[in-house]
């Protein structure tokens, strides 16, 4: 006899309210999940498999949102239950890890009190229990100094930090099923790797059963039993992940697999190269043509970075968030800026623009000193030198429509008539992947990839000679991603742009940089062309991250190396610490490996 599923999805349809009639976002999907088992719902920003999971649970505006079909969970349809018995299956029966962990958390309010309000909403624990309850989940999803961080506020923490909090929050109350949309995407390969672990194990003990949304395809080949792939609203194939991996039978779903990133995939070529231009229609493949290193011979430095360090007190000590770094970026390259969430990667990216005051160190972009320059020349640096930042939807005013957020500053800084930039908005938002005609849609409105891509129009938007790219494509599914990837090598290529690219997905790194510095707490632990890095890879944190990267091939699975927990360590340091002297390697001709120093000290 056949075990009844956990929750049953059958002819769900859901429409928005547009203008006097109802759109479809999506249309009679069905699926089931079963105790124990994972399945996978993969397909493009957009394509509605947020939407899927924001259905199951009953979260969609009532007033503008319509819901039809039958989502049973153990039997029953939650469709028909009343809001005070929705309200308590959500949190307890079933948990949910949100895209976009800024905006699930509540901002006025410290993360203790947020995560122990969920323990006792949903069990018999005293406050006091599930305070300590909360301390315990912190240190299991490797939160360090988990103690001391339970009275912070959420705006005190990384990205990956923050969806950390949301992953300890979902899996509070040990839910029968848990759905989870994105939940490594803002995590660097090494915590996602050990996020996975911790969900699994939690999986096999309490038999739970997973409804895992997510653009990362090696993800999807590591935990997924079954997949669901999703286009436009559509299901249009799914079945075993082995078979989907293996032989796919619609050409969308070869269209995805085929963009997927892989490492190891570029050997010694000493430039980026495209990912390959995949047709979703025709499943037709045309590989990447790999892009001419800039010569970077007798051209200065867009950016010199020199011993800068970033340090923040708090009430226990000092946080050494960045500590001595120093490196060089010329017209036409990229260098990339991997390590752990919490490393120091944004603050180094938001410092050197001075959305973050430097403690110590230079930061020179076109030749110019950045601490010097205030009023007229701090704004000029501005409109040469843009952020791509890494949380769309904070970045973003949700009170003006996108179209309006990309031609602000292009009439700030009068670059073009009215007229004119209104022209260049169309291109930009074509550029990126969106329809020109969403200019005058808000950002609520648009998916968490679709988002990201509107960031990076805006930043386009004043052609700047230099760009931190904050985790730029790390929110988009894969064949986007491949799409805004190209998008920015075809810009570097054609207007010399420099790129300080911040992200933890090693595979896109691998395919897009020049060079690549490992950050470790805070500091810079080797450094180097980006064939060295991934091919003679010398400091044992660089090894690890490498090789906890996810293997997009369902066949492979459980082959990887076991990457071992090590000690949870704090950023907190006594105030009077002084950083030791660092000693630097040479391994090659530009490759630097730190000896000794902060991995395992």
């Amino acid at each position: 006899m056949t075990q009844a599923p956990i929750l049953s999805v059958e002819h769900l349809t859901t429409s928005f309210r547009a203008g006097s009639g109802w759109r479809a976002v999506i249309r009679d999907i069905g699926f089931q999940v079963h105790a124990g088992e994972t399945v996978a719902i993969v397909g493009e920003s957009g394509s509605g498999k947020s939407v899927t999971a924001l259905s199951a649970m009953r979260l969609l505006p009532r007033d503008t949102a319509r819901i039809q079909g039958r989502i049973a969970l153990n039997g029953r349809d939650l469709l028909t239950l009343p809001e005070p018995q929705m309200r308590a299956i959500r949190g307890g029966e079933i948990g949910m890890i949100f895209q976009e962990p800024m905006t699930s958390l509540n901002p006025v309010f410290i993360i203790g009190n947020q995560l122990a309000e969920a323990i006792v909403l949903h069990s018999d624990k005293s406050w006091t229990e599930a305070e300590a309850e909360a301390v315990r989940l912190l240190e299991r999803v490797r939160i360090p100094a988990a103690k001391s961080r339970l009275h912070e506020y959420p705006h005190k923490f990384s990205g990956g930090m923050r969806q950390r909090v949301m992953i300890a929050m979902a899996l509070a109350c040990r839910p029968k099923l848990l759905i989870a949309d994105e939940p490594t995407t803002a995590l660097d390969v090494t915590i996602q790797a050990e996020i996975l672990a911790l969900i699994r194990t939690l999986q096999a003990e309490e038999n739970m059963a997973v409804l895992f949304i997510t653009h990362d395809m090696g993800v999807v080949a590591e935990v997924a039993d079954r997949t669901v792939v999703m286009f436009r609203g559509d299901m249009v194939e799914t079945g075993p992940t082995a078979r989907i991996f293996a032989s796919p039978e619609k050409p969308y779903t070869r269209a995805l697999l085929a963009a997927i990133p892989r490492l190891g995939s570029m050997g010694d070529s000493p430039g980026p190269r495209r990912f390959p231009d995949v047709d979703a229609a025709t499943g037709r493949i045309t590989e990447g043509r790999a892009l001419p290193p800039p010569d970077t011979t007798h051209a200065a430095p867009v950016v010199s970075v020199q011993d800068l360090s970033v340090r923040f007190d708090v009430p226990n000590g000092r946080v050494h968030a960045v500590e001595n770094v120093s490196f060089e970026l010329h017209p036409g390259e990229t260098l990339a800026l991997v390590g752990e969430s919490g490393c120091g990667k944004s603050t180094t990216g938001r410092t050197i623009l001075r959305l973050q005051q430097a403690t110590e160190g230079s930061i020179v972009i076109n030749g110019r000193n950045i601490e010097d320059m205030h009023g007229a020349h701090l704004r000029d640096m501005r409109r040469h030198a843009q952020m791509i930042f890494q949380d769309p939807f904070a970045s973003l005013n949700p009170r003006i429509p996108v179209g309006k957020a990309i031609l602000e500053p292009i009439l700030s800084h009068r670059v073009l008539p009215r007229d004119k930039a209104r022209a260049r908005v169309e291109t930009l938002l074509h550029q990126v992947g969106l329809a020109p005609d969403v200019a005058g849609r808000y950002p609520h409105e648009f998916s968490g990839g679709q988002r990201q891509r509107i960031s990076i129009a805006r930043a386009l938007a004043l052609d700047p000679s230099f760009i931190v790219a904050d985790e730029a494509v790390s929110a988009l599914d894969v064949s986007v991603k491949a799409q805004v990837a190209n998008l920015l090598m075809d810009l570097q290529a054609e207007h010399g742009l420099a790129y300080l690219f911040i992200s933890h997905d090693m595979s896109v790194v691998e395919r897009i940089s020049h060079r690549v510095a490992v950050m470790y707490f805070g500091e810079i632990v080797e450094i180097g062309p980006r064939a060295e890095i991934f091919g003679n890879p010398q400091h044992p944190y660089t090894r690890r991250l490498i090789e906890a990267v996810p293997i997009p091939d369902p066949a492979r699975r459980g082959t990887r190396p076991h990457i071992a927990q090590e000690q949870v360590r704090s950023p907190i340091r006594p105030l009077d610490y002084v950083l030791p002297k660092r000693e630097y390697r040479t391994v090659s001709p530009g490759h630097y490996v730190q000896t000794g120093g902060v991995f395992g000290a």
